[in-house]
């Protein structure tokens, strides 16, 4: 009797626990759909306040325009939620830098409308988007947001439109024209924290690049996406170091002779052979000539083969470019070194040879061929230490790659992988010849460079 009367009190203690668990579970639930609910009227009112979207009016600003104020969108309960997974990638503090920023996209086609998507959905807190073009039927293919309800909209409105549905906090300026050089004032003004040239045509193209080199603007350039199948070819950068694309070199070429400047922009470009070339101009009347066709006079008629994935991917690429250079989060993009694995092989033997010729043995070297690979390509780019200006990259490089070697920067270490620099054979001897007291008082900025350059292989290696 006594034992029933215990199991009856512990079935009804449990009941009670059970009970206020429930309770508690309910009382959760029920809070959690009340904040949910909050939300969504808070953003439904956003969006009622943002007037909808696009339209003929889609791109001013005025009175009755709703504007953010972007120094204090993380404060937002909905907008700290919605760019939760990058302040968690990126820290407070560097997504703030991200949400106070102002960014121009010119060019809203399958690279720009991908790129200033991702942008918006990184946060960016001001957004100019530059097009003087609708979108078509055949752009559906590689636009990142058009739907066949938006065929003949301007692009700038296109994207506004449903950029005002995904992150309405956004200030986005929406200008449908033509960038040139009457325009740079109107659209450079205003001190953007970068520039994404999404521009297909070479004369824009170069008036663009000019005009943001000349007022000290960072911008990124993207070079020809159409005619490419391969995802894994593209790359990020200068534009003296893109290959196998017709539009860098021509863009390289008119940079040079029109404005005297020979590099200095970073680029996205594919190193993949363009797969297809421009279909001729077929008019529908024996009379007709491709002028009759220029939306704008000067710009291309004849249509690139485009697969709708590469544009899209570019766009993806400048975009992540961008919201990292914003965060300050430093990395290094993968450098553009032509070498195979038989060419490491030979400068890790002229690196056993120097070491037998000069300290009496090869003991003393504690790298291999794979190691060599690494301080090669990502600490000194292919060059020599000597030459990290990048003013001989592209071709001319890799002809004096046959004249390069590995020694120590600091002759009283082993020859290990923080401690070995790029030479020429003739800059090789003279380093042999002197002292890093030498080298720290004569050329510091040098001395600085090195030291900065072998402390990140100290840090990749764990050192």
């Amino acid at each position: 009797m006594e034992e029933r009367a215990r199991q009856l009190l512990l079935l009804a203690a449990v009941a009670g626990v059970g009970a206020a668990f429930g309770a508690l579970s309910t009382a959760a639930v029920f809070s959690f759909l009340s904040r949910a609910k909050r939300r969504e009227g808070y953003v439904r009112k956003l969006l009622e306040s943002n007037g909808g979207a696009g339209g003929p009016h889609a791109g001013k600003t005025g009175p009755g325009a709703r504007l953010h104020d972007s120094s204090d969108l993380l404060s937002d309960e909905v907008v700290a939620e919605q760019l939760t997974r990058n302040i968690q990638f990126f820290g407070v503090e560097s997504q703030k830098k991200v949400t106070e920023s102002f960014v121009v996209v010119i060019g809203l086609g399958g690279v720009g409308s991908h790129a200033a998507s991702m942008l918006l959905r990184s946060g960016v807190g001001r957004l100019l988007l530059v097009d003087f073009d609708q979108v078509s039927l055949s752009s559906l293919n590689r636009h990142a947001v058009a739907t066949r309800e938006d065929v003949g909209t301007p692009k700038a409105y296109c994207l506004k439109k449903h950029f005002s549905l995904i992150y309405p906090e956004c200030q986005i300026e929406a200008r449908v024209q033509l960038y040139d050089s009457s325009a740079e004032d109107e659209i450079l003004s205003g001190q953007p924290d970068f520039v994404l040239d999404c521009i297909d045509n070479i004369d824009t193209k170069v008036s663009l690049l000019a005009a943001c080199v000349r007022r000290g603007l960072r911008v990124l350039s993207a070079m020809g996406a159409g005619a490419r199948a391969d995802p894994t070819r593209i790359r990020v950068a200068d534009l003296r170091e893109s290959s196998n694309d017709p539009l860098s070199r021509a863009v390289r070429y008119r940079l040079k002779k029109d404005h005297g400047i020979e590099g200095g922009i970073p680029v996205v470009f594919s190193m993949e052979k363009p797969k297809a070339k421009l279909l001729p101009f077929q008019g529908s009347k024996e009379e007709e000539t491709p002028s009759d066709y220029q939306i704008v006079p000067g710009f291309r008629v004849r249509i690139i083969p485009v697969l709708g994935t590469i544009p899209a991917i570019f766009g993806q690429v400048m975009a992540s470019y961008v919201v990292t250079q914003l965060a300050q989060l430093d990395f290094q993009t993968e450098p553009i070194v032509n070498l195979d694995l038989d060419h490491y092989r030979i400068l890790h033997h002229r690196l056993l040879e120097h070491e037998e010729l000069i300290y009496g043995s090869a003991e003393q070297v504690l790298v291999d061929a794979e190691e060599v690979m690494y301080i090669v390509k990502e600490l000194w780019r292919g060059r020599s230490a000597r030459d990290q200006n990048m003013k001989d990259t592209g071709r001319k490089m890799w002809r004096s790659v046959n004249e390069l070697m590995l020694v120590r920067w600091d002759k009283s270490k082993p020859a290990g992988v923080s401690n070995l620099i790029l030479l020429k054979f003739s800059e090789a001897d003279a380093h042999e010849s002197t002292t890093l007291d030498q080298i720290k008082d004569e050329e510091p900025e040098f001395y600085a460079m090195v030291s900065r350059v072998l402390k990140r292989a100290e840090t990749e290696f764990a050192l």
